[in-house]
Protein backbone atom coordinates (compact mmCIF):
# COMPACT_ATOMS: atom_id res chain seq x y z
CA UNK A 1 0.00 0.00 0.00
CA UNK A 2 1.24 3.48 -0.80
CA UNK A 3 1.20 6.36 1.67
CA UNK A 4 -2.38 6.66 2.90
CA UNK A 5 -4.19 7.68 6.05
CA UNK A 6 -6.44 5.01 7.55
CA UNK A 7 -8.98 5.85 10.25
CA UNK A 8 -10.33 2.96 12.34
CA UNK A 9 -13.50 3.82 14.28
CA UNK A 10 -13.97 1.69 17.36
CA UNK A 11 -10.20 1.59 17.08
CA UNK A 12 -9.46 0.85 20.75
CA UNK A 13 -11.77 -2.17 20.81
CA UNK A 14 -10.64 -5.73 20.28
CA UNK A 15 -11.07 -5.93 16.51
CA UNK A 16 -10.35 -2.27 15.81
CA UNK A 17 -7.08 -2.22 17.76
CA UNK A 18 -5.97 -5.49 16.18
CA UNK A 19 -6.50 -3.97 12.73
CA UNK A 20 -4.57 -0.83 13.73
CA UNK A 21 -1.56 -2.80 14.94
CA UNK A 22 -1.63 -5.15 11.95
CA UNK A 23 -1.66 -2.29 9.44
CA UNK A 24 1.00 -0.33 11.28
CA UNK A 25 3.32 -3.34 11.58
CA UNK A 26 2.91 -4.64 8.03
CA UNK A 27 2.48 -1.37 6.10
CA UNK A 28 4.81 1.18 7.74
CA UNK A 29 4.12 3.80 5.05
CA UNK A 30 0.53 4.11 6.28
CA UNK A 31 -0.66 6.69 8.80
CA UNK A 32 -3.01 4.79 11.12
CA UNK A 33 -5.49 6.60 13.38
CA UNK A 34 -7.70 4.97 16.00
CA UNK A 35 -10.91 6.72 17.08
CA UNK A 36 -12.78 5.51 20.16
CA UNK A 37 -14.84 6.80 23.10
CA UNK A 38 -13.16 4.28 25.49
CA UNK A 39 -16.53 3.23 26.93
CA UNK A 40 -15.74 -0.48 26.85
CA UNK A 41 -13.64 -1.91 29.67
CA UNK A 42 -10.15 -2.80 28.54
CA UNK A 43 -10.07 -0.26 25.70
CA UNK A 44 -7.96 2.13 27.76
CA UNK A 45 -5.10 -0.39 27.86
CA UNK A 46 -4.52 0.20 24.16
CA UNK A 47 -3.65 3.88 24.51
CA UNK A 48 -0.01 3.36 25.60
CA UNK A 49 0.27 0.58 23.03
CA UNK A 50 -0.84 2.99 20.30
CA UNK A 51 1.70 5.55 21.43
CA UNK A 52 4.51 3.01 21.35
CA UNK A 53 3.51 1.74 17.89
CA UNK A 54 3.15 5.20 16.36
CA UNK A 55 -0.63 4.96 15.97
CA UNK A 56 -2.54 8.21 16.40
CA UNK A 57 -5.47 8.23 18.84
CA UNK A 58 -8.61 10.39 18.69
CA UNK A 59 -10.88 10.37 21.74
CA UNK A 60 -14.31 10.85 20.19
CA UNK A 61 -17.79 9.37 20.08
CA UNK A 62 -19.31 8.35 16.74
CA UNK A 63 -22.77 9.12 18.11
CA UNK A 64 -21.80 12.80 18.20
CA UNK A 65 -21.57 14.32 14.72
CA UNK A 66 -19.49 17.22 16.04
CA UNK A 67 -16.86 14.78 17.31
CA UNK A 68 -16.29 13.70 13.71
CA UNK A 69 -15.46 17.14 12.35
CA UNK A 70 -11.91 15.97 11.81
CA UNK A 71 -9.15 17.98 10.21
CA UNK A 72 -6.82 16.55 7.64
CA UNK A 73 -7.08 13.92 4.95
CA UNK A 74 -8.53 10.43 5.36
CA UNK A 75 -8.12 7.91 2.55
CA UNK A 76 -10.00 4.99 4.08
CA UNK A 77 -12.28 4.45 7.06
CA UNK A 78 -12.69 1.04 8.69
CA UNK A 79 -15.91 1.05 10.73
CA UNK A 80 -15.48 -1.33 13.68
CA UNK A 81 -17.40 0.56 16.35
CA UNK A 82 -20.48 -1.20 17.68
CA UNK A 83 -22.50 -2.23 20.68
CA UNK A 84 -21.66 -5.92 20.02
CA UNK A 85 -23.93 -7.75 22.46
CA UNK A 86 -26.82 -9.70 20.95
CA UNK A 87 -28.71 -9.15 24.21
CA UNK A 88 -28.36 -5.35 24.10
CA UNK A 89 -31.66 -3.50 24.08
CA UNK A 90 -33.66 -6.30 25.71
CA UNK A 91 -34.95 -5.46 29.18
CA UNK A 92 -33.54 -1.92 28.95
CA UNK A 93 -33.50 1.06 26.62
CA UNK A 94 -33.15 0.00 22.95
CA UNK A 95 -32.20 3.55 21.95
CA UNK A 96 -28.62 2.96 23.08
CA UNK A 97 -27.85 0.20 20.59
CA UNK A 98 -29.66 2.09 17.82
CA UNK A 99 -27.63 5.21 18.56
CA UNK A 100 -24.31 3.36 18.32
CA UNK A 101 -24.91 0.78 15.60
CA UNK A 102 -27.12 2.80 13.28
CA UNK A 103 -26.81 6.53 13.96
CA UNK A 104 -23.12 6.14 14.75
CA UNK A 105 -22.50 4.15 11.58
CA UNK A 106 -24.34 6.79 9.53
CA UNK A 107 -22.11 9.48 11.05
CA UNK A 108 -19.07 7.46 10.01
CA UNK A 109 -20.41 7.08 6.46
CA UNK A 110 -20.97 10.84 6.32
CA UNK A 111 -17.40 11.45 7.47
CA UNK A 112 -16.14 9.15 4.69
CA UNK A 113 -18.32 10.91 2.12
CA UNK A 114 -17.05 14.33 3.17
CA UNK A 115 -13.42 13.17 3.03
CA UNK A 116 -13.79 11.13 -0.16
CA UNK A 117 -12.59 8.08 1.75
CA UNK A 118 -13.14 4.39 1.06
CA UNK A 119 -15.15 2.47 3.66
CA UNK A 120 -14.86 -1.07 4.99
CA UNK A 121 -17.81 -1.82 7.26
CA UNK A 122 -17.67 -4.70 9.72
CA UNK A 123 -21.15 -6.14 10.00
CA UNK A 124 -22.28 -9.38 11.58
CA UNK A 125 -23.64 -12.84 10.85
CA UNK A 126 -26.43 -11.80 13.22
CA UNK A 127 -28.19 -10.15 10.28
CA UNK A 128 -29.53 -13.63 9.42
CA UNK A 129 -32.88 -14.42 11.12
CA UNK A 130 -32.43 -16.85 13.98
CA UNK A 131 -35.73 -18.69 13.46
CA UNK A 132 -34.77 -19.46 9.86
CA UNK A 133 -31.33 -20.68 10.95
CA UNK A 134 -32.85 -22.87 13.65
CA UNK A 135 -35.33 -24.33 11.12
CA UNK A 136 -32.55 -25.78 8.95
CA UNK A 137 -32.32 -29.60 9.00
CA UNK A 138 -29.65 -30.90 11.34
CA UNK A 139 -28.37 -33.97 13.10
CA UNK A 140 -27.10 -34.47 16.63
CA UNK A 141 -23.78 -36.20 17.27
CA UNK A 142 -22.06 -37.06 20.54
CA UNK A 143 -20.56 -33.57 20.87
CA UNK A 144 -22.37 -31.20 18.49
CA UNK A 145 -25.23 -30.30 16.20
CA UNK A 146 -24.47 -30.33 12.47
CA UNK A 147 -26.41 -28.96 9.52
CA UNK A 148 -27.44 -31.43 6.84
CA UNK A 149 -27.35 -31.03 3.06
CA UNK A 150 -25.99 -28.00 1.25
CA UNK A 151 -25.91 -25.87 4.39
CA UNK A 152 -23.11 -28.06 5.67
CA UNK A 153 -20.87 -25.68 3.71
CA UNK A 154 -22.13 -22.78 5.82
CA UNK A 155 -24.33 -19.74 5.24
CA UNK A 156 -23.83 -17.57 2.16
CA UNK A 157 -25.10 -14.02 1.67
CA UNK A 158 -28.07 -15.29 -0.35
CA UNK A 159 -29.66 -16.74 2.82
CA UNK A 160 -33.20 -15.29 3.23
CA UNK A 161 -33.42 -12.21 5.44
CA UNK A 162 -37.11 -12.28 6.38
CA UNK A 163 -37.64 -12.56 10.12
CA UNK A 164 -36.36 -11.29 13.46
CA UNK A 165 -32.63 -11.16 14.09
CA UNK A 166 -32.21 -9.28 17.44
CA UNK A 167 -31.81 -5.53 17.72
CA UNK A 168 -28.08 -5.95 17.25
CA UNK A 169 -28.59 -7.76 13.96
CA UNK A 170 -31.32 -5.35 12.86
CA UNK A 171 -29.14 -2.28 13.40
CA UNK A 172 -26.24 -3.89 11.56
CA UNK A 173 -28.46 -4.82 8.61
CA UNK A 174 -29.94 -1.32 8.47
CA UNK A 175 -26.45 0.20 8.43
CA UNK A 176 -25.47 -2.15 5.61
CA UNK A 177 -28.38 -0.96 3.50
CA UNK A 178 -27.49 2.69 4.08
CA UNK A 179 -23.89 2.07 3.04
CA UNK A 180 -25.01 0.31 -0.14
CA UNK A 181 -27.05 3.39 -0.99
CA UNK A 182 -24.03 5.60 -0.33
CA UNK A 183 -21.84 3.57 -2.68
CA UNK A 184 -24.52 3.88 -5.36
CA UNK A 185 -25.43 7.56 -4.94
CA UNK A 186 -22.03 9.07 -4.14
CA UNK A 187 -18.47 8.69 -5.46
CA UNK A 188 -17.56 6.45 -2.53
CA UNK A 189 -16.24 2.89 -2.52
CA UNK A 190 -17.43 0.54 0.20
CA UNK A 191 -17.13 -3.12 1.19
CA UNK A 192 -19.24 -4.93 3.80
CA UNK A 193 -17.98 -7.95 5.76
CA UNK A 194 -20.46 -10.01 7.76
CA UNK A 195 -18.32 -11.64 10.44
CA UNK A 196 -19.19 -14.52 12.71
CA UNK A 197 -17.36 -15.09 15.99
CA UNK A 198 -13.96 -13.37 15.96
CA UNK A 199 -11.49 -14.29 18.70
CA UNK A 200 -7.87 -13.89 19.68
CA UNK A 201 -5.44 -12.12 22.02
CA UNK A 202 -6.48 -8.83 23.64
CA UNK A 203 -10.14 -9.77 23.74
CA UNK A 204 -11.80 -9.20 27.12
CA UNK A 205 -14.44 -11.90 26.78
CA UNK A 206 -17.94 -11.71 28.21
CA UNK A 207 -20.83 -14.16 28.32
CA UNK A 208 -22.72 -12.40 25.52
CA UNK A 209 -19.71 -11.38 23.39
CA UNK A 210 -16.33 -13.08 23.05
CA UNK A 211 -17.59 -16.46 24.19
CA UNK A 212 -14.41 -18.45 23.50
CA UNK A 213 -12.25 -16.07 25.54
CA UNK A 214 -14.93 -15.99 28.23
CA UNK A 215 -14.95 -19.80 28.37
CA UNK A 216 -11.16 -19.96 28.75
CA UNK A 217 -11.15 -17.24 31.42
CA UNK A 218 -13.74 -19.15 33.42
CA UNK A 219 -11.58 -22.27 33.36
CA UNK A 220 -8.50 -20.34 34.40
CA UNK A 221 -10.40 -18.64 37.23
CA UNK A 222 -12.35 -21.82 38.11
CA UNK A 223 -15.63 -19.93 37.73
CA UNK A 224 -18.87 -21.86 37.09
CA UNK A 225 -20.41 -21.87 33.61
CA UNK A 226 -23.74 -22.92 32.12
CA UNK A 227 -24.84 -24.38 28.81
CA UNK A 228 -27.84 -22.26 27.84
CA UNK A 229 -30.60 -23.37 25.49
CA UNK A 230 -31.22 -26.37 23.26
CA UNK A 231 -31.76 -28.64 26.21
CA UNK A 232 -28.63 -27.45 28.01
CA UNK A 233 -26.53 -29.90 26.02
CA UNK A 234 -23.73 -27.52 25.05
CA UNK A 235 -23.88 -28.88 21.50
CA UNK A 236 -24.66 -25.57 19.77
CA UNK A 237 -21.92 -24.71 17.27
CA UNK A 238 -20.14 -21.55 16.10
CA UNK A 239 -17.27 -21.12 13.69
CA UNK A 240 -14.38 -19.05 14.99
CA UNK A 241 -12.18 -16.64 13.03
CA UNK A 242 -8.81 -15.62 14.43
CA UNK A 243 -8.62 -11.84 14.56
CA UNK A 244 -5.33 -11.82 12.62
CA UNK A 245 -7.03 -13.65 9.75
CA UNK A 246 -9.65 -10.90 9.70
CA UNK A 247 -6.87 -8.29 9.72
CA UNK A 248 -5.31 -9.95 6.67
CA UNK A 249 -8.65 -9.74 4.86
CA UNK A 250 -9.03 -6.04 5.67
CA UNK A 251 -5.54 -5.34 4.32
CA UNK A 252 -6.27 -7.19 1.07
CA UNK A 253 -9.52 -5.27 0.63
CA UNK A 254 -7.81 -1.93 1.25
CA UNK A 255 -5.40 -2.73 -1.56
CA UNK A 256 -8.15 -3.59 -4.05
CA UNK A 257 -11.34 -1.72 -3.17
CA UNK A 258 -12.62 -1.77 -6.74
CA UNK A 259 -12.91 -5.55 -6.63
CA UNK A 260 -15.25 -5.50 -3.63
CA UNK A 261 -16.96 -2.16 -4.07
CA UNK A 262 -20.67 -2.26 -3.30
CA UNK A 263 -20.54 -5.93 -2.31
CA UNK A 264 -21.31 -7.90 0.83
CA UNK A 265 -19.15 -10.82 1.94
CA UNK A 266 -19.46 -13.40 4.66
CA UNK A 267 -16.16 -13.83 6.48
CA UNK A 268 -15.71 -16.41 9.21
CA UNK A 269 -13.85 -19.48 10.27
CA UNK A 270 -16.07 -21.79 8.22
CA UNK A 271 -17.28 -25.28 9.13
CA UNK A 272 -13.74 -26.66 9.37
CA UNK A 273 -12.95 -24.11 12.11
CA UNK A 274 -16.03 -24.61 14.26
CA UNK A 275 -16.56 -25.72 17.84
CA UNK A 276 -19.50 -26.63 20.00
CA UNK A 277 -19.54 -25.41 23.58
CA UNK A 278 -18.91 -28.89 24.97
CA UNK A 279 -15.99 -29.33 22.54
CA UNK A 280 -14.70 -25.95 23.70
CA UNK A 281 -15.00 -27.12 27.30
CA UNK A 282 -12.80 -30.13 26.56
CA UNK A 283 -10.16 -27.97 24.86
CA UNK A 284 -10.21 -25.55 27.79
CA UNK A 285 -9.70 -28.44 30.20
CA UNK A 286 -6.69 -29.60 28.19
CA UNK A 287 -5.18 -26.11 28.06
CA UNK A 288 -5.74 -25.19 31.71
CA UNK A 289 -5.83 -28.53 33.49
CA UNK A 290 -9.01 -27.33 35.22
CA UNK A 291 -12.39 -29.02 35.41
CA UNK A 292 -15.17 -26.68 36.51
CA UNK A 293 -18.88 -27.18 37.16
CA UNK A 294 -21.12 -26.48 34.18
CA UNK A 295 -24.83 -26.04 34.76
CA UNK A 296 -27.69 -26.47 32.34
CA UNK A 297 -30.38 -24.02 31.27
CA UNK A 298 -32.68 -25.86 28.92
CA UNK A 299 -34.63 -22.98 27.38
CA UNK A 300 -33.36 -20.68 24.65
CA UNK A 301 -33.24 -16.90 24.83
CA UNK A 302 -34.35 -14.59 22.00
CA UNK A 303 -31.70 -14.78 19.31
CA UNK A 304 -30.10 -18.08 20.39
CA UNK A 305 -28.91 -20.12 17.40
CA UNK A 306 -28.31 -23.87 17.27
CA UNK A 307 -25.60 -23.72 14.58
CA UNK A 308 -23.88 -20.97 12.66
CA UNK A 309 -21.00 -21.52 10.25
CA UNK A 310 -19.82 -19.25 7.45
CA UNK A 311 -19.61 -20.06 3.75
CA UNK A 312 -16.44 -18.21 2.72
CA UNK A 313 -16.44 -19.17 -0.95
CA UNK A 314 -17.37 -15.73 -2.29
CA UNK A 315 -14.74 -13.81 -0.33
CA UNK A 316 -12.14 -16.45 -1.20
CA UNK A 317 -12.95 -16.25 -4.91
CA UNK A 318 -12.92 -12.44 -4.90
CA UNK A 319 -9.85 -11.73 -2.79
CA UNK A 320 -7.96 -15.04 -2.63
CA UNK A 321 -8.35 -14.97 1.17
CA UNK A 322 -9.13 -17.81 3.53
CA UNK A 323 -8.52 -18.40 7.24
CA UNK A 324 -5.11 -19.75 8.20
CA UNK A 325 -5.61 -20.33 11.94
CA UNK A 326 -7.72 -23.29 13.03
CA UNK A 327 -10.06 -23.23 16.00
CA UNK A 328 -7.78 -25.06 18.43
CA UNK A 329 -4.85 -22.84 17.43
CA UNK A 330 -6.98 -19.77 18.12
CA UNK A 331 -7.81 -21.05 21.60
CA UNK A 332 -4.12 -21.75 22.22
CA UNK A 333 -3.25 -18.16 21.27
CA UNK A 334 -5.97 -16.82 23.58
CA UNK A 335 -4.72 -19.00 26.44
CA UNK A 336 -1.13 -17.84 25.96
CA UNK A 337 -2.27 -14.21 26.03
CA UNK A 338 -4.51 -14.69 29.07
CA UNK A 339 -1.66 -16.43 30.92
CA UNK A 340 0.72 -13.52 30.31
CA UNK A 341 -1.78 -10.72 31.00
CA UNK A 342 -3.59 -11.88 34.13
CA UNK A 343 -2.86 -8.52 35.79
CA UNK A 344 -4.95 -6.73 33.16
CA UNK A 345 -7.83 -9.14 33.52
CA UNK A 346 -7.90 -8.67 37.28
CA UNK A 347 -8.26 -4.90 36.81
CA UNK A 348 -10.94 -5.06 34.11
Amino acid sequence: MNKRTILVTGGAGFIGSSICFHLRENYPSLTVLALDNLSRKGAEYNIPRFRKAGIGFIHADIRCREDLRLKGNIDALIECSAEPSVMAGYGNNPESIIAVNLTGALNCFELAREKGADIIFLSSSRVYPYAALNALPYRETATRYEWLGGHGRGIDTDFPLNGSRTLYGATKLAAEQILLEYTTQFPLRGVINRCGVVAGPWQFGKADQGVFTFWLMAHMNKSPLSYIGFGGSGKQVRDVLHVLDLCRLIAVQLEDMDRGNGKIFNAGGGPVNSLSLCETTELCRELTGATIPIGQVRDERPGDVRVYCTDNRAVTETFGWKPEKNASGTLQDIHAWLSSHEYLLEQS
